[in-house]
């Protein structure tokens, strides 16, 4: 993933070649690519150069693990059922691909404030491909699914709107394209507690860096990672999160 996102800012491939330092771009053997491990081992400097590696590249491989750790735990099967049902460790690889590319979208508009279309775009895609698959069911049309899907999407067009109302200004059309994606991989109601969560962590964050002095009222916020970061809020608690909201309504 830190190698699509660099490979990407350069206009680079990031499925051909091998890696290699981005300071002195030497190419970099087996014993340096190794998550987290090789940062540390190497005293976060390049083996050749002695420059510094960017902090970066530990952070997204501890986070990465953790989430797919995490979402393994909370949301699939033990072992063994995944090995004994394909469709199960079908649903699981999905689920590690779709985290992987949401990574890359947090980092890179983190850092470029730009959602690239070259990883949004297969996103959706294959979630949509997936969603589609599912609601086949092998011949069994899942009504539901089609009502999950439709109703994951309309949310987007919130986004939109803001979009058009201010121009441009205060949201861009990757922020849109990003929150179709999270209706398709979500679905209805968890779109809702995913997009909830990233204007509340994005008002929170935004407001602390005012008052901070590192941001002014008309400074540029990428949103991008504040709506990964709902998506995952979502994913993990969405059910959860909704439950404890009606709960609250019923007192």
């Amino acid at each position: 993933m830190n190698c699509v996102i660099y490979r990407l800012e350069k206009e680079e491939n990031p499925l051909r070649g091998r890696s290699y330092c981005p300071r002195c771009k030497h190419q970099l053997s087996w014993q340096d690519l190794i998550p987290v491990f090789s940062f540390l081992l190497l005293r976060g400097k390049c083996r050749y150069c002695q420059k510094p590696i960017s902090r970066q590249y530990p952070l997204v491989e501890i986070i990465t693990g953790a989430l797919f750790s995490f979402s393994f735990f909370i949301m699939f099967q033990p072992l063994a059922t995944l090995f004994n049902y394909p469709m199960e460790l079908l649903g699981s690889i999905y689920y590690l691909f779709i985290i992987s590319f949401l990574m890359i979208i947090f980092v890179y508009d983190l850092k470029h404030y730009i959602i690239p279309d070259k990883v949004v775009f297969p996103a959706i895609a294959i979630v949509f491909l997936f969603q589609v698959f599912r609601i086949l069911n092998f011949g069994n049309l899942n009504l539901f699914g089609i009502w999950d899907l439709g109703f994951g999407i309309l949310p987007s067009l919130f986004l939109l709107a803001i979009i058009l109302f201010s121009g441009g200004k205060w949201m861009g059309l990757g922020d849109f394209k990003l929150a179709i994606l999270m209706g398709l991989f979500l679905g209805f109601p968890d779109i809702l507690v995913a997009l909830f969560s990233a204007f509340f962590l994005g008002a929170a964050i935004g407001i602390g860096l005012i008052l901070a002095g590192k941001k002014k009222m008309k400074s540029q916020v990428p949103f991008g990672p504040f709506l990964v970061a709902g998506t995952f809020i979502a994913l993990f608690w969405g059910s959860r999160i909704i439950e404890w909201y009606l709960n609250l309504l019923t007192i």
